[in-house]
C-alpha cells in the first residue's frame, strides 16, 4: 500500500512505553468511550455566538446533515458547523499539508515536504486569490469560518477527535487554530496538485533517456488508440481562430539542446520529492482517474436525462468526499441556494451533485498544464539566471518554517520568469570535458504551473451552485481554471451537456510538453492560454449521450494542445457499448449495473491467445478451462478473473522487467494494457525476448511460462483446486487513516478492512493497484451518483466508509458494504424525504 505520513514520519519509538506513558488508554473498550467524547450532538439546541437567525439540521439515518437556513449567513455558518463537528480532523490536516505547515502539526520529519510545498507556494497563490474576491464571495468563505470557529470555542482536544488523544506521540501541547477563509482556498490547490497531469512523465521520459533511444521510449507512451471513443467527436463545437493542428506539435526540439546525463541527478532527486509528496497526498496509483456521462430522455424510461459521475481517487478513511443538503428557506436573491451533493471538509458550498435545476460531475481531463525548464544558473551569483542572452535576477522570497518541538527554519525561496527553482545540482564541468560538448556550469530545474498563478475556482463552484441553465453553468465553468476538469451537466428541462474548463498553455510547435526544455533560449516560452470560447464543449448532441472517462477530449485536429497523454480511453469504450447495447429504454437500474461493470477489455485481447497455447500438463490444462466460459467480469467470486488478474500482473512483470530501468514503473492501468494490446500483435517483437538466457523466446513462449508462474502462484495462495480461487481473496481494500495507520497497535482503531472487492485496473468499477503492491486497492470509486432529472427524489449515490471521522461512530464505516457491492441510497431531495428518515434534528439558535 502506499507510503503514509507516519511511515515517513519514523518519529514514533517505543510505542508500547509510549501507550503506558499515556495511562494504559488502548484499551478498545476504553478507546471506543474516549472517542465518543467527539461525537456530534444532533438533537436539541445548540447556542452559538455569531448566529442571525435559528437553523435546522435534520441529519438522516445515513448520518448526512441537511441545513436548512434563513439566509446565506447562517446556511453557510451551519456547514462550517457540520464539517467540523464531523471531520475537523481531517480539516486540519488537509490545511497543514496545503499550506505546507505539516511540521507545525507532525514535526521535524515533515520538513523536507514542507520546504518543497512552501516553494510552490500554494498558500502564497491563495492568499492572492483571497484579495481578489468581491465581497459576495468573501462573504461565504467569512460566514463558513465563523461556524468552524464557533464549534472550535465550544471544544478542544479530544472532544474534537480521537487523534488529538494521540498526537501528543508526535506534537506534545498542539492546539488547533482559528479556520480563516484562506484554509479554504488553499485546499483547492492540494487538489491541482493531485490530479495535475503529465509531471512525472516528463521526468520519467528524461530519465528513460539514460539508457534508452527515443524509438523504444515511445514505445512505452503509445498513441491514443484510433478506435477508442472521443469526447466532442461527434457532436462537439469547435471554434478558434487559425493555429497549427496539434498533430503539429512535434516532438520536443530542445531535447537537442540538453546533454541529459548531466541533469539525471537533478532529475531523480525532483521524482523522489514528487513521489513523497503524493505518498503524503494520499495519492494512489496511476488508476486516479473518473467516470460521468449523462443519458438524454430521448433514451430513457423517464423522457429526462440521467446524469452518473463516479471519481476515482485515492483509498482513505474517512472519505475524501462529504455529503450535505444546504437549502434556504425561502429561495431567493439574497440566499439563492438549494442544493444536495458533495462537498470537502473546510470547503463552503457543493462540488458535486444537483440543485432544483441543474445537475453535474467531475472527471480529470489530465491536461498538460506544467513545464519543467532547465535553467542556466550563473556561476559567479547563484540568484541569477540565463535568459536571451542576459543574466536575470531571481526574485527571492523568504519563507518561515515552524517545526513542532524545534526551531523555526528560514527557507529561501527563489522563483524564475518560468516559476520557483524546485532543485538543481552543481559541479559538471568534469562532464563537460569528458563528453567533450559545452555544457552550463550550473543547472536548476523550474516548475511552471497554471496552479501557480492566481485565479478564482471557488468562485466557478459557488456559481455552479446557483446556476440554473446550461449559459449559466457554462459561465460558471469560465472561472474553472485548474485542475482542468471533464464537466458533464444535465437539466430539468431535458438538456445534457459538455464543458472542459481550464487554463491551458498554448506552447510554440516544437515543444509537445513531453520533455524538460532549456529555459534559457526563449523558444519555449508559453504563448498564452486557450481562450475559453475555444475550448471543447458539447450540447445535446444528435448520439443523445455524453461520455467521459479520462479518455482523449478531442482529435487530432483541434487547433491547440491539449497533452498528448490522455488516459487510453478503455473505460470509455466499455461505457459507449454499454450505453449503445442497452435495451432501450434505459432505466436507473441499468444505470446501476453499468457503475458496476467489471469487464475487463484486453481479457478479450489475451485470453484467446492463452486458450490457443499448446498445453500438455494436466494441472495448467485444468487451471486454463476457467478461462473456457468467463465472460471477462472482474467479479468478486470469480476464479477465472483471480486466473486472469494474477497472469496479467506476472506477464507485465516478466515482459517489461528486463527491458527497463529497474528504478522505472510501467504501471499496470490503461498505458501498460496499450503498451501490451500493440505488442501482442507482434509475436517476435524483441520485448518478448527474456535477455536472461541464451535462447530467444516468442510471445507465445512467455505466455506459456507466464501461465506456468501463474498456476504455481495460486496454488500457494488459494490452494490446489482451481474452482476454489477467487478474485476477492486477493483483491482487497483497507481503508487507512493519514496518520494514525503508521502507528503500531493505535492504528487498528483507525483503520477499517481488509474488504474483497470487484473491479479493477482500467475497469469501469476502477478499484485499482500499483505495481509496487499488487491486487491491494490503493485508488477507488471514491463515490458513486445517479440523478433523475425528471424527479430529484429518486436520484441515488453512495460513499466508500461512510459520513463521520469519528472512529466508532456508526458512520464511521456504514456505506462500505453497499459501496462495494453496488449498492445505493437515496439522494434526499425535498424536507418532507428527509424528516421521513431523519435521524436526529438540531436547532442552531443565536446566542451565547
Amino acid at each position: 500500500m502506499r507510503t503514509k505520513v507516519g511511515r515517513i514520519l519514523l518519529v514514533v519509538f517505543g510505542v508500547v512505553s509510549a501507550l503506558i506513558l499515556l495511562g494504559g488508554i488502548f484499551i478498545p473498550p476504553q478507546v471506543k468511550k474516549r472517542a465518543q467524547r467527539a461525537y456530534p450532538q444532533i438533537e436539541g439546541e445548540m447556542a452559538m455566538p455569531g448566529l442571525i437567525k435559528p437553523v435546522e439540521i435534520i441529519r438522516d439515518d445515513w448520518g448526512i446533515p441537511h441545513i436548512y437556513a434563513q439566509n446565506s449567513h447562517d446556511l453557510f455558518f451551519a456547514q462550517g458547523v457540520v464539517h467540523a463537528q464531523d471531520r475537523f480532523w481531517q480539516m486540519d490536516m488537509w490545511r497543514h499539508q496545503g499550506a505546507g505547515r505539516l511540521s507545525e502539526l507532525l514535526g521535524g520529519s515533515t520538513l523536507e515536504t514542507d520546504k518543497f510545498l512552501r516553494t510552490l507556494g500554494w498558500e502564497r497563490v491563495a492568499m492572492t486569490e483571497l484579495s481578489n474576491l468581491d465581497e459576495e464571495e468573501r462573504s461565504v468563505l467569512e460566514s463558513y469560518a465563523e461556524g468552524v470557529n464557533a464549534y472550535l470555542a465550544q471544544r478542544s482536544g479530544i472532544e474534537l477527535g480521537l487523534e488529538y488523544t494521540f498526537l501528543p506521540l508526535l506534537n506534545r501541547g498542539y492546539q488547533p487554530d482559528p479556520w480563516t477563509p484562506l484554509n479554504s482556498l488553499t485546499w483547492a490547490k492540494a487538489m491541482a496538485w493531485d490530479l495535475r497531469g503529465n509531471l512525472g512523465t516528463e521526468i520519467d521520459r528524461a530519465l528513460l533517456l539514460k539508457s534508452m533511444d527515443r524509438e523504444e521510449v515511445n514505445t512505452l507512451y503509445p498513441p491514443y488508440p484510433d478506435n477508442h471513443p472521443v469526447i466532442t467527436a461527434p457532436g462537439a463545437t469547435r471554434n478558434g481562430p487559425s493555429h497549427p493542428a496539434a498533430s503539429k506539435y512535434k516532438e520536443d526540439q530542445g531535447a537537442s539542446h540538453i546533454p541529459w546525463e548531466t541533469i539525471i541527478p537533478i532529475l531523480e532527486h525532483t521524482k523522489n520529492t514528487l513521489t513523497r509528496l503524493d505518498h503524503l497526498r494520499g495519492i494512489g496509483s496511476e488508476g486516479i482517474g473518473s467516470n460521468s456521462w449523462a443519458i438524454s430522455g430521448e433514451h430513457t424510461d423517464t423522457g429526462k436525462p440521467y446524469l452518473a459521475n463516479d471519481p476515482h481517487l485515492g483509498q482513505q478513511i474517512p472519505s475524501i468526499w462529504y455529503e450535505v443538503g444546504l437549502h434556504c428557506q425561502p429561495k431567493g436573491s439574497d440566499c439563492p441556494i438549494d442544493i444536495v451533493g458533495f462537498s470537502f471538509a473546510g470547503v463552503p458550498g457543493i462540488i458535486i451533485g444537483h440543485n432544483d435545476r441543474i445537475a453535474w460531475g467531475f472527471t480529470n481531463v489530465g491536461s498538460d498544464v506544467m513545464d519543467l525548464y532547465i535553467e542556466k544558473i550563473n556561476p559567479e551569483n547563484p540568484d541569477q539566471y540565463r535568459f536571451q542572452g542576459k543574466w536575470v535576477d531571481m526574485e527571492i522570497l523568504t519563507e518561515e518554517i515552524r517545526v513542532a518541538g524545534g526551531a523555526t527554519i528560514e527557507l529561501e525561496v527563489r522563483k524564475t520568469r518560468h516559476g520557483p527553482i524546485i532543485g538543481e545540482v552543481y559541479g559538471l564541468e568534469e562532464f563537460s570535458e569528458q563528453a567533450g560538448i559545452e555544457v552550463p556550469e550550473d543547472y536548476a530545474l523550474a516548475l511552471q504551473w497554471t496552479a501557480l498563478e492566481p485565479s478564482c475556482v471557488f468562485c466557478a463552484i459557488w456559481d455552479f451552485n446557483q446556476a440554473e441553465s446550461w449559459e449559466e453553468f457554462r459561465k460558471a465553468a469560465s472561472e474553472f481554471a485548474v485542475p482542468a476538469q471533464n464537466l458533464i451537466y444535465a437539466d430539468v428541462d431535458g438538456n445534457i451537456g459538455y464543458q472542459m474548463p481550464g487554463t491551458i498553455p498554448i506552447r510554440n510547435p516544437g515543444h509537445d510538453g513531453m520533455l524538460p526544455i532549456p529555459g534559457w533560449t526563449g523558444e519555449y516560452e508559453w504563448q498564452g492560454t486557450i481562450p475559453f470560447d475555444d475550448l471543447p464543449y458539447a450540447f445535446n448532441p444528435p448520439e443523445g449521450y455524453l461520455i467521459t472517462a479520462n479518455n482523449a477530449v478531442v482529435g487530432e485536429d483541434y487547433p491547440y494542445l491539449i497533452t498528448k497523454q490522455w488516459s487510453y480511453g478503455y473505460r470509455a469504450q466499455r461505457i459507449e457499448e454499454m450505453i449503445q447495447s442497452a435495451p432501450r429504454p434505459i432505466t436507473q437500474e441499468v444505470i446501476q449495473t453499468f457503475q458496476g461493470d467489471n469487464k475487463d477489455l484486453l481479457a478479450e485481447k489475451l485470453v484467446p491467445l492463452i486458450m490457443d497455447l499448446p498445453i500438455d500438463n494436466l494441472s495448467l490444462m485444468e487451471a486454463r478451462a476457467l478461462l473456457a466460459t468467463w465472460d471477462y467480469q472482474a467479479d468478486m467470486d470469480s476464479a477465472p478473473t483471480a486466473l486472469y488478474m494474477v497472469f496479467w500482473q506476472t506477464l507485465l512483470d516478466t515482459v517489461l522487467s528486463d527491458d527497463l530501468p529497474e528504478t522505472y514503473n510501467a504501471g499496470v492501468d490503461s498505458c501498460a494494457k496499450e503498451i501490451i494490446r500493440r505488442l501482442i500483435s507482434q509475436p517476435r517483437h524483441p520485448w518478448w525476448d527474456d535477455k536472461d538466457t541464451r535462447k530467444v523466446e516468442t510471445r507465445d513462449e512467455i505466455l506459456l511460462r507466464t501461465l506456468h508462474q501463474t498456476v504455481k502462484k495460486l496454488k500457494r495462495k488459494q490452494g490446489p483446486d482451481p474452482n476454489g480461487w477467487s478474485w476477492g481473496g486477493l483483491h482487497t481494500i483497507t481503508f487507512t487513516h493519514d496518520v494514525m495507520s503508521s502507528l503500531p497497535v493505535i492504528k487498528t482503531a483507525f483503520n477499517r478492512g481488509p474488504y474483497p472487492t470487484a473491479g479493477g485496473n482500467a475497469i469501469v468499477n476502477a478499484n485499482g493497484w500499483s505495481e509496487e503492491n499488487p491486487f491491494h486497492v490503493d485508488s477507488l470509486p471514491s463515490m458513486r451518483m445517479i440523478v433523475d432529472l425528471r424527479d430529484l427524489t429518486q436520484s441515488l449515490t453512495i460513499n466508500t466508509t461512510g459520513q463521520s471521522g469519528h472512529p466508532y461512530h456508526p458512520h464511521y464505516i456504514d456505506m462500505v458494504e453497499d459501496w462495494r457491492t453496488i449498492q445505493y441510497h437515496p439522494m434526499l431531495w425535498g424536507k418532507s424525504s428527509v424528516e421521513a428518515q431523519a435521524e436526529g434534528t438540531l436547532r442552531l439558535i443565536p446566542g451565547d
